[in-house]
């Protein structure tokens, strides 16, 4: 797998935490974000001594300001994509990484890690996997902007305001979610949510994941309580599923957080127990 895919930014990431002591922290952020957005968990990290690489999705503008200019930068990437330069990014690294996703995210990290390929592996408010039960309600309304027109298919979507509201900062209060929409919410690939809605029944899911193989490593799979987007069932499902893997496998719920936990006023308190975690397996 060539790396010659890595942007400039995960390069010199790359190389940093490669002359580091330890393992690396590699970040793989949800849809309708970006890379940058795990800039102050690189600093917390950093902190507590870890090096850490935050994964860009093929084509993605490197600032907010890059993503609004050029709506449709990302449109028609898929999940196979972002998996495939997660992938990528892991084999520029001289160790096996600590793996942390959210969202989507949090599915790529299962991913890569069902392929033997992380030190451990915490997977925050997960996507639904391959073999998942179907979504509750909730999580269709959430997602309704981009699957009610089936043309958003090879689009890039931005949600509006209450739609964001609703769907992703339903637990923090309205000024709080105006500035995370006018700072954080970028145009995603409607592709991805159309291959997640799908995955029930596609035989050859995009969202498939090898939960059984003895070299996955140890997991964590943190539940927001209140995410409309990937609500507390999928995550415990997550749970149930990868826990057949005769690796070490733990569920941490947070209840009264939403989906907007990793980058909301209260990141803090997740960052911390996620780093936490992964000391125990450094």
């Amino acid at each position: 797998m060539s790396t010659r895919s890595l942007t400039p930014r995960e390069r010199e990431q790359v190389d940093a935490a490669n002359a580091a002591d330890g393992p690396a922290v590699v970040l793989l952020h949800e849809l309708w974000s970006l890379a940058s957005a795990w800039d102050p968990w690189r600093e917390r990290l950093a902190e507590a001594g870890l090096s850490s690489v935050a994964v860009a999705w093929p084509r993605e503008p490197d600032t907010f300001e890059e993503a609004l200019a050029d709506p449709d930068a990302v449109a028609g990437i898929s999940l196979v994509d972002v998996r495939e330069h997660a992938l990528a990014v892991v084999a520029a690294l001289r160790q096996p990484p600590f793996l942390v996703g959210h969202g989507v995210g949090a599915l790529t990290a299962q991913q890569v890690a069902g392929k033997g390929l992380a030190r451990a592996t915490v997977a925050v408010a997960p996507a639904p996997m391959k073999g998942s039960t179907r979504a509750p309600d909730s999580m269709l309304a959430a997602a309704a902007p981009v699957l009610r027109d089936p043309e958003n298919r090879d689009r890039a979507i931005r949600m509006t305001f209450p739609e964001f509201r609703y769907a992703y900062a339903n637990a923090v209060n309205v000024d709080e979610a105006r500035h995370l929409w006018e700072t954080r919410h970028v145009p995603g690939s409607a592709r991805v949510g159309f291959e997640l809605a799908a995955q029930r029944r596609d035989p050859r899911a995009p969202a498939s994941v090898d939960t059984v193989n003895r070299d996955r490593g140890p997991m964590l799979i943190v539940s927001a309580g209140r995410s409309r987007l990937v609500a507390p069932a999928i995550s415990a499902e997550t749970f149930r599923i990868q826990s057949r893997n005769s690796c070490d496998t733990e569920f941490l719920d947070l209840p009264d957080r939403g989906h907007t936990l990793m980058i909301d006023s209260g990141w803090t308190e997740v960052a911390d127990k996620v780093i936490a975690y992964l000391e125990r397996f450094r």
